[in-house]
C-alpha cells in the first residue's frame, strides 16, 4: 500500500541565525501526491552528534559539561553550527530571565542595581542592531544631583543607528562609573541587549561625559574586549592606562580651557601617547583627540562629532595581537586569554600576546593555568598549534574543537562572535 501525505525539511538558519533567535529557514515544502514516502535514512554521524547536541540544549537540566556529546571533537563546519544552535539556546534562558529587568529597566547583582533609560534611532533589523552605552556626570553629590545628570545624558546624543541607553550610577559616589560591581552588571546589561533586544555584540559602544568620562578611561581598558569603539568626554584617568586599548579605537574629547584637576593637559598627553604606540605599532591604538580651544569643562556639543567616528568600527574578538594590563578591578578574561584566578592578580600585571602563524607566544606575567580559547578565526585548529610562554615551549600539538568549549564561552557571555570551539590549559 502508497503512504500519502506531506514532508516537511528544516535546517537551523546558519551564520546570522544566532542574532535571528529562534527563526528557523522552512525549506522546502513538498506535496506529496501518490508517491511512496521512502524511509528516512539513517543520520551520518556529524548529524548525530548535532542533533544530540541540539536535543542536550533543549533541556532544561543542561548544566553539567561532562556529557558525553560535548566532549566529542568537532569538524570546523559542525562546531561553527554548533556556536549558532547553542548559542540561540542560550539566548533564549537569558531572554526569558530578563523580562522583569526589561519591564523594570533595571538589573540586579548582590546589592547593587543598575537602572537605565533608552532610546532607539534607525531600523536595523533584529541582531544586527548596535547599543551605545553613555554614562552620565556627577559623583559626590545628592542623589537629586546625580539624577540631573543622568536626565540630561539620555537626551545629550543621538547615533544614526542603534539603541542609545543611559545608565543610573548605582551609587552616588566620586568614583561612581568605576566601583568593581560596574564591571558585571554592564556584562549582564550587554547580554540581555543581545538576547531581547537584537544587540550585535560586535558593535557595543561606551562613552560618558565628565565623571562618565572617568568611567571611560577606566572601564575601556579593562573591558576593550567587549566594545568595538569608546569615546571619553571631558573625564579624569586618576591610575588607569592605555596599554590595553591596542585592539580598541578610542577617541578624547576636552575643553582647552577645562583646567580642574588638570584634565586639558592631561587629556593632550595621553593623545599624544596613543600616537606614539600607534606609530610603534601599526596594527593598533587607533585613536582621536580633540581639545576644542577656550571651551570650559561643557564643550557646548562639540563633542556629539564622536558618534560617527565610533560608528565606523566593528569589534574584532579575534585580534592576533593583545595587551593585557590588570587594572585595580581585575578580570580573568580578555579576548581569548583566560587566567585561572582573577582575584590573585595585581594591578599592573601584564602580558603580551601574539599569533603568527600556528604560533601562540605569551610574555609577562603568565600564571600556571592560563587558558587560551582558540577558534579557527585565530588559527587553523585542524593543523598541529605551538605555544611559547616567557620562551619556553608550553605546547605542541593539535587541540580539539569541542561544544565544551562552546558553551563555557556563552555561559560567560552571550557572545557568538567572542565563543572559543577549542580550549587548552598551560600547565
Amino acid at each position: 500500500m502508497r503512504e500519502y501525505g506531506f514532508r516537511f525539511y528544516y535546517r537551523a538558519a546558519s551564520g546570522s541565525s544566532a542574532r535571528m533567535r529562534n527563526r528557523f529557514i522552512l525549506a522546502p515544502l513538498t506535496l506529496l501526491f501518490a508517491l511512496p514516502v521512502p524511509a528516512r535514512p539513517p543520520q551520518s554521524p556529524p548529524a548525530r552528534t548535532l542533533n544530540e547536541l541540539s536535543n542536550w540544549a533543549m533541556r532544561p537540566d543542561a548544566q553539567s559539561l561532562d556529557a558525553p556529546v560535548l566532549r566529542r571533537s568537532l569538524s570546523r563546519a559542525e562546531a561553527e553550527t554548533a556556536v549558532d544552535l547553542l548559542d540561540a539556546a542560550r539566548g533564549r534562558k537569558i531572554a526569558a530571565s530578563a523580562k522583569s529587568a526589561i519591564g523594570a529597566k533595571a538589573i540586579t547583582i548582590g546589592d547593587r542595581t543598575l537602572r537605565w533609560e533608552s532610546r532607539r534611532f534607525g531600523d536595523a533589523p533584529f541582531g544586527k542592531r548596535s547599543l551605545w552605552i553613555s554614562m552620565h556626570g556627577g559623583g559626590n553629590a545628592a542623589s537629586s544631583v546625580n539624577d540631573r545628570q543622568w536626565r540630561n545624558q539620555i537626551g545629550l546624543y543621538q547615533p544614526a543607528e542603534g539603541i542609545y541607553l543611559a545608565p543610573r550610577a548605582p551609587t552616588d559616589t566620586w568614583n561612581l562609573w568605576h566601583e568593581a560591581h560596574i564591571d558585571p552588571l554592564f556584562q549582564r546589561l550587554i547580554d540581555v541587549q543581545v538576547a531581547v533586544n537584537g544587540v550585535d555584540p560586535d558593535r557595543v559602544y561606551l562613552l560618558g561625559y565628565s565623571a562618565g568620562g572617568d568611567g571611560v578611561w577606566q572601564l575601556a581598558p579593562r573591558m576593550a574586549d567587549r566594545f568595538a569603539a569608546a569615546a571619553m568626554m571631558a573625564g579624569h584617568p586618576n591610575e588607569a592606562g592605555v596599554a590595553s586599548l591596542r585592539n580598541l579605537p578610542f577617541a578624547i574629547f576636552m575643553g582647552g580651557a577645562d583646567s580642574a584637576y588638570d584634565r586639558n593637559r592631561i587629556a593632550a598627553e595621553r593623545g599624544a601617547e596613543l600616537e606614539r604606540l600607534h606609530a610603534a605599532d601599526p596594527g593598533g591604538y587607533v585613536s582621536m583627540t580633540r581639545i576644542y580651544p577656550g571651551l570650559p569643562h561643557w564643550m557646548d556639543r562639540k563633542d556629539a562629532e564622536a558618534l560617527p567616528w565610533m560608528a565606523q568600527f566593528t569589534r574584532n574578538p579575534w585580534p592576533k595581537r593583545i595587551v593585557w594590563v590588570q587594572d585595580d578591578v581585575p578580570h580573568d578574561r580578555f579576548y581569548w586569554l583566560r587566567i585561572p584566578d582573577a582575584v590573585a592578580a595585581k594591578a599592573g600585571d601584564r602580558i603580551d600576546a601574539a599569533v603568527d602563524g600556528q604560533t601562540i607566544t605569551l610574555t609577562g606575567k603568565v600564571p600556571a593555568g592560563t587558558t587560551l580559547r582558540l577558534s579557527d578565526r585565530l588559527l587553523n585548529l585542524d593543523r598541529r598549534v605551538r605555544v611559547i610562554v616567557n620562551g619556553r615551549k608550553a605546547l605542541d600539538g593539535r587541540v580539539p574543537r569541542t561544544a565544551a568549549a562552546i558553551v563555557a564561552s556563552l555561559r560567560e557571555r552571550l557572545d557568538p562572535s567572542s565563543a572559543a570551539t577549542a580550549l587548552v590549559t598551560l600547565p
